[in-house]
């Protein structure tokens, strides 16, 4: 045996002397944090929507209101000309009231905000999130230009400054002893 591990003679023990790694035991990891450690306001800012992502669904739930229409024209067996006009004339009424500020799925779930959206709409749930901020800001009372934390940089201001003003003091009366 080597370096003095295992048994010094496998005679009598009934094993063959081969020495194996414990593999069940658990050693002790590196220390590490498991997020950033820094929390800075403007590290924690609501993730903005993307705009055409939001049209083009916009978009699609007409367009989805369109079809629904075709398909109940003709499944009825209405002409290819008047499915076409009804069609047509949906599409221009849903877009003029989207375009007059009369969303649909808002006008559904009655101004819920998130309450109506699915967990796959990220940018539908992004854009809610900030209208709904935005509110409770308004409601709130608070600055558009308020900073998270602002109120305990100006606190160290003033403690800095006050040091900063012992301090001199301190030089004047040391300049007056001499």
């Amino acid at each position: 045996m080597s370096s003095n591990v295992g048994l010094s003679t496998p005679r009598g023990s009934g094993t063959s002397g081969y020495v194996q790694r414990n593999l069940s035991s658990l050693r002790p990891r590196e220390p590490f944090a498991p997020y950033p450690t820094t929390s800075s306001p403007a590290a924690h800012r609501q993730r903005q929507p993307n705009a055409e992502i939001l049209e083009h669904d916009r978009l699609r739930q007409i367009e989805v209101q369109v079809y629904e229409l075709r398909d109940k024209l003709e499944d009825e067996g209405v002409d290819e000309e008047e499915i076409e006009t009804r069609t047509e004339g949906l599409r221009r009424k849903l877009l003029s009231l989207e375009d007059d500020g009369i969303n649909r799925g808002e006008r559904d779930r009655g101004g819920a905000g998130k309450k109506g959206l699915k967990v796959h709409q990220v940018h539908e749930l992004a854009k809610a999130k900030i209208e709904e901020s935005e509110r409770l800001r308004r409601a709130l009372g608070i600055r558009e230009d308020y900073e998270e934390g602002g109120h305990w940089k100006k606190g160290e201001e003033r403690l800095r400054e006050g040091l900063a003003e012992g301090k001199r003091e301190e030089a004047v009366a040391k300049r007056e002893r001499y």
